[in-house]
């Protein structure tokens, strides 16, 4: 709403009383006869004692890692089979799990996630649309433990996406082992895997295979056994350790998997591994298989039977793999900081070819890379690969996969996206089944800079928002979701945050959150610092939400409670205006004009004042966050010179306000 002042002008009073008709506090403007309306409190964001608890042992005050942190490790070995015939994975996993807590555990949790296609899942009831098509899940040959060099079946009991494994022992604390062997298959679903799965193309099948093999659920010390179900969209909660597996193909069959590849020599053709050689040493993309070799018995070093890939991967949460006789394969260097090397590969069918499509998805994820590397950490793995299939983004450590229709500008930002999630999960290690906004919130803020920088700008800007176009303006994009009374906050469990606001909530209002700090409160400088400082702390560990926003405010040396607050647990609104402005002496321009701005809602924030001059030129000043540590309204001396045509609040509209009408003045 836009003010005209009135003729005459009292000094500024505040007057602040009760209305009893909406219960709603109203503070004077400058003129008597005209009341402003607000139902911002300053006691409701400026409350002290945000942290409910104080910083520990474990998890210190500073939001880094106590001096007794621990966190449990788990190394897996593992042989399977793919059965392209039945479509079934059969394997064999040794899980080597070590208990670094301080409690003895008598049981152990273990993680099922094929169980989520089972008909009975609940993954088919929190939407209340049950999947049309299953499978049975996991099916189980044995279960067997191996404590103190004794090999014993164990009693076990299913219960939807988690196994718990009863011991007869328990493991001891402060570093006691146990191992586990498993003997399973599954079958493969097809398209309706989302993110596992298999889909035919001109050459052949392409299975994407995830999620695949039982895997240790978080023992930590904030849940103890973290056993949330998988549900879908609350992703994952893994613990760390090197992971060695092989899997077993038709002789036809390439794989991309996590890791490194340990046994190239029977897997490849000495011409292969001298095109990887030539890759490792170019910064320009190098065909490995080229789409007239796809298919053909002589890209192969056998031509009959099966071939046994084996990879290894160090210090990872996960592994994943891809899996066709259809795919093209290419492959460039990566550059690292500290002169580090990693080698960037694109797996991807012929329908796929070509450089305004997947002939570039090399190209992108070396670039994505090498700028997450040199601004935010080093990427810490030897291999990254790009996988062309129908899940259509989906990440893993090490290996993504994308979009087999992708091309242009969407390939790049997917795949930006997709492999900017080795950040966050992978290396900083949240927990993804119940804070999505630590992975994907954060993950979306720094895929933004990737496009900014890639090829000067080739890509940019992208924006992240289900309200306009990319390149539009964020802030104004995240007002439809801050005026919905029914959005959920950011800090809402991940599967309970519905289809609608899953997007906006989890990936945007985060992310645009960061771009507040870094642009708005905090100054890039600061922020960055604070920012890989807490990147830095957590790489591969687990941070929960209060680690991070301790981090930032001892790294940035500011309490930021208040936008902990109105920003992540509450879905507080913004609306900044200009009440009044007039000179302080009409008859000497040079004594500056007083300014009177009102805070309308509950939201509140640092805010830049502009005037603009009648010969054209402009003067700024910044409101700190302070303004409103007392008051709903404020009146000011803004130190301007001569004649003011206008006054303007947020005059880059970079804020969140919800109505900017009221942002702007114009002097009589």
């Amino acid at each position: 709403m836009k003010i005209h002042p009135a003729s005459l002008w009292a000094v500024v009073t505040l007057l602040l009383f009760t209305d009893t008709v909406n219960a709603q506090r109203r503070q004077k403007g400058p003129n008597s006869n005209d009341t402003v309306s607000s139902v911002y409190q300053p006691s409701d964001i400026f409350s002290p004692l945000f942290y409910a608890e104080r910083g520990n042992e474990y998890h210190s005050a500073n939001g880094a890692p106590g001096s007794k942190y621990w966190q449990n490790r788990v190394d897996y070995q593992i042989k399977a089979n793919l059965d392209t015939v039945k479509k079934v994975i059969r394997a064999s996993e040794t899980i080597n799990y070590t208990n670094n807590s301080p409690d003895q555990l008598r049981f152990l949790w273990i993680q099922l996630d094929q169980n989520t296609y089972r008909a009975d899942a609940r993954s088919n009831f929190p939407t209340g649309a049950a999947a049309a098509q299953h499978t049975n899940g996991y099916e189980f040959e044995s279960v067997e433990i191996i404590q103190n060099g004794k090999a014993e079946k164990v009693p076990y009991v299913l219960t939807d996406t988690r196994m718990q494994v009863r011991l007869p022992k328990s493991i001891l604390p402060n570093g006691g082992k146990i191992s586990v062997l498993i003997n399973y298959h599954y079958v493969i679903p097809g398209a309706f895997g989302g993110r596992t799965d298999y889909a035919d193309t001109k050459n052949g099948k392409i299975y994407e295979i995830a999620q695949w093999f039982p895997r240790m659920c978080v023992y930590d010390d904030t849940s103890g056994w973290d056993t949330l179900p998988f549900l879908g969209s609350g992703e994952f909660y893994l613990e760390y350790g090197d992971i060695d597996y092989q899997v077993t193909v038709p002789w036809d069959m390439i794989v991309a998997g996590s890791g490194e590849l340990l046994n190239p020599q029977e897997v490849l053709t000495p011409k292969q591994i001298s095109r990887l050689q030539a890759a490792r040493n170019s910064d320009k993309t190098i065909m490995i298989i080229n789409p007239d070799e796809v298919a053909k018995p002589t890209s192969r070093p056998v031509n009959r039977g099966t071939l046994t890939w084996h990879f290894k991967m160090s210090n990872t949460r996960d592994v994943a793999f891809g899996a066709s006789r259809a795919y093209i394969w290419d492959a460039a260097r990566v550059n690292l900081p500290g002169g580090k090397k990693s080698l960037a590969m694109s797996v991807y069918p012929v329908e796929s070819a070509g450089n305004d499509a997947w002939g570039r998805a090399t190209e992108y994820l070396k670039g994505s890379i090498e700028y997450f590397s040199a601004k935010w950490f080093v990427y810490p793995y030897p291999v990254a690969v790009n996988e062309a299939g129908i899940a259509g983004g989906m990440e893993y450590p090490g290996i993504v996969f994308d979009g087999i229709t992708d091309k242009g500008k969407e390939l790049f930002w997917v795949t930006a996206h997709e492999i900017g999630h080795n950040w966050f999960p992978m290396i900083v290690g949240s927990n993804e089944r119940r804070f999505a906004w630590m992975d994907e919130g954060f993950n979306t803020f720094i895929d933004i800079g990737a496009s900014d920088v890639f090829n000067k700008g080739e890509y940019a800007p992208k924006r992240d928002s289900e309200y306009a176009p990319a390149g539009g303006n964020p802030a104004d994009e995240i007002i439809p979701i801050i005026t919905d009374p029914n959005a959920p906050t950011i800090m809402t469990a991940a599967d309970a945050i519905s289809e609608k606001y899953r997007h906006p909530i989890a990936y945007f209002k985060p992310a645009f959150g960061l771009v507040l700090l870094r642009e708005q409160i905090l100054g890039k400088e600061r922020f960055d610092y604070a920012f890989r400082n807490y990147i830095r702390n957590w790489a591969f560990k687990h941070p929960t939400p209060n680690d991070f926003f301790r981090s930032m405010d001892n790294g940035a040396g500011e309490d930021l409670s208040w936008f902990w607050k109105g920003w992540y647990y509450n879905n507080w609104k913004l609306d900044l205006a200009i009440i009044h402005a007039e000179y302080t002496d009409i008859n000497d321009l040079k004594k500056g004009i007083r300014v009177t701005i009102a805070n309308k809602e509950k939201m509140v924030m640092p805010c830049t004042v502009e005037v603009k001059y009648k010969d054209g030129s402009k003067q700024r000043m910044q409101l700190p966050v302070e303004t409103w540590l007392q008051n709903k309204v404020t009146t000011f001396t803004f130190p301007s010179t001569s004649e003011v045509v206008c006054v303007d609040i947020d005059p880059d509209a970079a804020l969140p306000d919800v109505n900017r009408v009221n942002n702007h003045w114009v002097m009589k």
